[in-house]
């Protein structure tokens, strides 16, 4: 059963900011890697939409979720067509999904029930609930002491309308850390606009993490303080370590040029969070993630430019494979890395 979806606020709080221009795709960023428009589809079951993540687990399982708040799994040598395996329903909007340090749990972010413990045979226990700090739980990331760090992406508008986030353009957001075994979460950082990804480095000392809204890529130290490493040419969404102080970004639309235009216009943007969603600036429908390291320089952008899979904010690295979530889709999909 679905748990109730909270009402958003009806109107946005926008404050003015300078325009921006997105920067074209080129260079490091050129299409010239159209892999994605070639990638295999694992489906959902029919009428199924939404899988937001993926994950391989060490079982061989391919793990996603749906917008009705199901879990789904699938071997990971599956062919392309091949429909899932149920493996919990939770009743809520299943997000980031990580392996705890057992290497079996499941943590799951719930846009509507906080932090999740799922165990392999499917029982699904809250760790944080939504009582304050934590609003809208996105992705997360375990340490090796256990310690899971998430983003908390806005403390205003739930994912059902996190549009108007972007519109209203503040910082909402905060990453947390929630200790398991004191049943703590604190707050590691706040004043960010819509974080999203996240990962812990190699050593363990500092955060990987992408804003949404505001297209960057931060360090935030562990001991303290952010700093921006890259401005990126589109908008991002999850983010997975390699291992090896690698990362890649899932990046469901390049930018927006309208969006960006009607910054230095609050008012205009305030009355774009009334209209319908389809008279609201759209992403585009355009596939594209990317390798980055930890200076955020680019390694690697493999593109979709017809859009085939799409709205893509899942990625995750599995042997020479690379596996991709979509926050509209109908499945999971698949490309090879060699």
């Amino acid at each position: 059963m679905l748990i109730p979806r909270p009402r958003p606020p009806r109107l946005i709080r926008p404050v003015r900011e300078p325009a921006t221009s997105p920067p074209a795709l080129a260079g490091a960023w050129a299409p010239t890697d159209r892999r994605l428009d070639q990638a295999e589809l694992l489906p959902l079951p029919a009428g199924a939409v939404g899988p937001e993540d993926v994950l391989v687990d060490g079982g061989g399982r391919v793990i996603s979720g749906d917008e009705d708040g199901r879990l789904w799994w699938w071997p990971v040598d599956a062919r392309a067509g091949t429909r899932p395996h149920l493996l919990a329903e939770n009743g809520g909007r299943p997000l980031g999904i990580e392996l705890d340090p057992s290497g079996e749990a499941l943590v799951v972010c719930d846009a509507y029930r906080g932090l999740l413990r799922v165990t392999p045979d499917g029982a699904v226990r809250e760790l944080t609930g939504t009582a304050p700090p934590v609003h809208l739980a996105n992705n997360a990331t375990v340490g090796r002491d256990g310690t899971i760090y998430f983003t908390d992406s806005s403390d205003r508008f739930p994912v059902s309308h996190w549009k108007r986030d972007l519109l209203e353009h503040r910082p909402n957001g905060r990453v947390l850390a929630h200790q398991p075994g004191s049943g703590r979460t604190e707050v590691v950082t706040d004043g960010l606009y819509f974080p999203n990804g996240i990962a812990l480095t190699p050593d363990e000392s500092a955060l990987m993490v992408v804003e949404t809204s505001t297209h960057r890529l931060l360090r935030v130290e562990l001991s303290g303080g952010v700093r921006v490493l890259a401005d990126l040419p589109a908008y991002p969404d999850n983010l997975a370590s390699v291992g090896d102080g690698t990362y890649w970004i899932a990046l469901p639309s390049p930018r927006v040029p309208i969006a960006e235009r009607l910054l230095p216009h609050p008012r205009l943007r305030q009355i774009a969070a009334l209209l319908p969603d389809a008279l609201q600036p759209q992403p585009r429908r355009y596939g594209l993630v990317a390798l980055v390291d930890g200076a955020g320089a680019v390694r690697r952008t493999l593109h979709g430019p017809s859009g085939h899979y799409s709205m893509i904010t899942g990625v995750r690295q599995h042997g020479d494979q690379l596996w991709l979530g979509s926050l509209t889709g109908s499945g999971v999909a698949r490309v090879p890395l060699g």
